[in-house]
């Protein structure tokens, strides 16, 4: 079955079994062997920094004519979870997935989150086995296909916000994690921004890159209706 995976992807592992890792839900590794260390979390984070990285380049060198803060929402409308969420989808990512059986009871072979998650872990999977050729070569195939030349998907409230609030001088930004909720396999997390020391937004999310994210949106309601 994995077999089908790799044709889906167009690779085929010399190790295998880093494929298998990138395919472990958090939960999996809790129920099966009380180790979250053996879930596909470190791929994900390695595969997110390789990501960004590829898709940064892209831009930069097919786009001499957009300006950064244009290529920075760019970028993230490409790495966001919609988007890994969909590649996911068109691998038929799901199915493959090791789940516990809470998380299988709970949908998570469709969930945005997890599916995004696993994509992340497949780069880096790729990348531990065959480099950034193998890496570089997945996300050009799934990911650089789909680039939001004119209308962006997906707002990058982060630096959409950096930018409304630098038109003013010696304004200062900062982001805070203030609390999470649920269990190791299926966290939400609870951050703050303010402005100047003043909290003036908070929001939630399933990692602390999407708590800012909605935390940001909120402080542009609050702050700057007009922009939103």
């Amino acid at each position: 079955m994995i077999k089908d995976l790799e044709t889906a992807i167009g690779y085929r592992f010399n190790n295998i079994t880093l494929l298998q890792n990138a395919l472990t839900h958090s939960s999996y590794a809790n129920e099966r062997w009380h180790d979250s260390l053996r879930s596909n979390e470190r791929l994900e984070f390695l595969g997110d920094s390789i990501l960004g990285m590829v898709v940064a380049e892209h831009l930069y060198r097919n786009f001499p004519d957009r300006p950064e803060g244009e290529l920075t929402r760019m970028r993230a409308d490409m790495v966001c979870e919609t988007s890994l969420a969909n590649v996911a989808n068109q691998l038929g990512l799901g199915t493959h997935l090791l789940l516990g059986h809470g998380e299988e009871q709970g949908g998570g072979r469709t969930r945005p989150s997890i599916l995004a998650d696993a994509v992340e872990s497949v780069i880096a999977a790729s990348f531990l086995d065959g480099g950034m050729e193998a890496a570089g070569g997945f996300i050009r195939r799934f990911i650089l296909t789909n680039v939001p030349v004119t209308r962006l998907q997906n707002r990058d409230y982060k630096t959409a916000l950096q930018e409304l609030v630098q038109q003013k001088k010696n304004q200062v930004l900062s982001y805070a994690l203030v609390g999470d909720s649920g269990p190791d396999h299926d966290k939400n997390f609870q951050v703050e921004v303010s402005l100047n020391g003043t909290v003036v937004g908070a929001g939630m999310g399933s990692s602390k890159k999407r708590a800012e994210q909605d935390a940001a949106r909120a402080a542009m309601e609050h702050l700057f209706p007009q922009q939103k």
